[in-house]
């Protein structure tokens, strides 16, 4: 008897292949901790690394990890996590169920990260400074969609890759260098899991330990809410009403530079040549093309855009570093001590050679200018549309908001007025955002694709 893998990975949240012919193709036994052999009832917790090959045109191989609880009899409890029944080579017969649903497995991985347990397949890296909090149990967040989480107690956060891609994962890196530096603008990172079984000649991390920020509000959320706040205050300006996010845009701004400034003294810098430069301006005009023969409404706006992207071919000096690369107000956390700055993974669609490659700021603070036009469009769609007059309204208290709080986020971020070729390289990214944005709409939710036609109406090549 076989796992149902594939049925399994395709209802699960977290897998990117869904609409896709697929076949799991190869598991291999990353590492096996506890064992239920031994009487205790606690389960054996074995995590497994799964292929999945794809058979469409665009074809391809993904790694998937699987942490996997298994028992040799029925748990009632975890019947909502169920993955099925299995003649397991290392356990015998076990039933089998997705483990981060499972309390007792998920303590099995503190306890290893505490124990720090050497000679095995896998190994728990742990950054001095902490003592993890053994007596707490296991919570899963429910809301992530590539990765899963789970918290211990108010102590700490433990984030399992699902995706797995050879090689040192950027979240892994990024958090270590601002944790040893002292950043105050990231969670901190207490430790990471890797294994010793290779693959393509490289690494595999398959998760990270860090702070729990049990204070911790969602940016995104919170920008709403001060949205909503504008929108029952009908006479009055975004400056004026209670829930004015000006001063969190700008605190906001102070953390992308200081978090920036940090990364620039411990990662390579450099300056692009000039062939690197129009090389990366090619890659915008190939996708506003791609995108425009997605989104019919996008080709009218097509030259003013590509306008921009020429200009920006020619810019000389124009220094890269790491960044986030994947920056919106749902990367960001409000604590009682400041904004905090998470997911530093990059985009998970994209190659991990192609997320570990230096760039410019420029298009962490686009990301941010981007999620600020979106939050108060967002609002205006939940709410009725039958008056004309109030619907207008809403637009104009729209614009006004995005405009005050992507001032504010740019004036604290920069510190000073921007250059010109600041000004056009800003552009450039602001716009090459918008296009990927057009065709996210355009797929997923088409009545909201005017968001970001109306940012690239904007859009100016000076």
């Amino acid at each position: 008897m076989t796992l149902p893998l594939e049925d399994f990975l395709t209802g699960a949240r977290w897998f990117g292949g869904k609409g896709r012919p697929l076949a799991v193709t190869g598991v291999r036994r990353l590492g096996l901790l506890g064992d239920e052999r031994r009487g205790t009832g606690s389960p054996a917790l074995a995590l497994d690394l799964v292929t999945v090959d794809y058979s469409d045109a665009e074809g391809g191989t993904e790694y998937y990890q699987l942490p996997l609880s298994c028992y040799s009899e029925p748990q009632a409890s975890l019947e909502h996590a169920a993955v099925g029944s299995t003649e397991d080579p290392d356990l015998g017969f076990v039933h089998v169920y997705d483990a981060v649903h499972d309390r007792q497995a998920m303590a099995h991985l503190l306890e290893a990260f505490d124990r720090q347990p050497t000679g095995g397949p896998l190994r728990f890296e742990r950054l001095p400074g902490h003592d993890l909090d053994l007596g707490t149990h296991s919570t899963l967040f429910s809301g992530e969609q590539s990765n899963s989480s789970v918290a211990f107690g108010e102590d700490s956060l433990l984030k399992v890759f699902r995706k797995i891609t050879p090689g040192r994962n950027p979240d892994i890196t990024v958090h270590e260098v601002l944790t040893r530096a002292g950043s105050d603008h990231v969670a901190a990172l207490f430790g990471w899991l890797e294994s010793d079984s290779l693959l393509e000649g490289e690494v595999l991390q398959l998760a990270m330990l860090q702070q729990f920020l049990r204070t911790a509000s969602d940016g995104w959320e919170l920008a709403l809410s001060s949205v909503r706040n504008l929108f029952a205050e009908a006479d009055l300006h975004a400056n004026e009403v209670g829930g004015d996010f000006a001063g969190e845009a700008r605190r906001l701004g102070v953390a992308l530079r200081e978090t920036h400034e940090t990364l620039a003294q411990h990662f390579p810098t450099r300056t692009r040549s000039t062939d690197e430069q129009a090389a990366v301006a090619a890659a915008m005009n190939a996708r506003l093309d791609a995108a425009a023969a997605i989104v019919p409404q996008l080709v009218e706006r097509v030259p003013a855009v590509r306008r921009v992207f020429d200009a920006a071919a020619g810019l000389t000096d124009v220094a890269v570093q790491q960044i986030h690369a994947d920056l919106h107000l749902g990367q960001t956390l409000r604590t009682v001590k400041g904004w905090k700055i998470v997911d530093f993974e990059g985009e998970p669609a994209k190659p991990l050679a192609e997320r570990q490659l230096p760039d410019t700021p420029w298009r962490d603070v686009a990301g941010m200018l981007r999620s600020f036009d979106y939050a108060p469009r967002v609002v205006e769609r939940t709410y009725d549309d039958s008056d004309p007059s109030a619907t207008e309204q809403r637009a104009y208290r729209s614009a006004e908001w995005s405009k005050r709080n992507r001032t504010a986020f740019l004036a604290a971020y920069a510190g000073r007025d921007l250059t010109p070729q600041e000004n056009l390289l800003l552009a450039a990214y602001v716009a090459d955002k918008a296009v990927y944005e057009t065709v996210y709409e355009a797929r997923n939710r088409p009545t909201w694709v005017s968001i970001p036609l109306d940012a690239i109406s904007r859009v100016r090549p000076s």
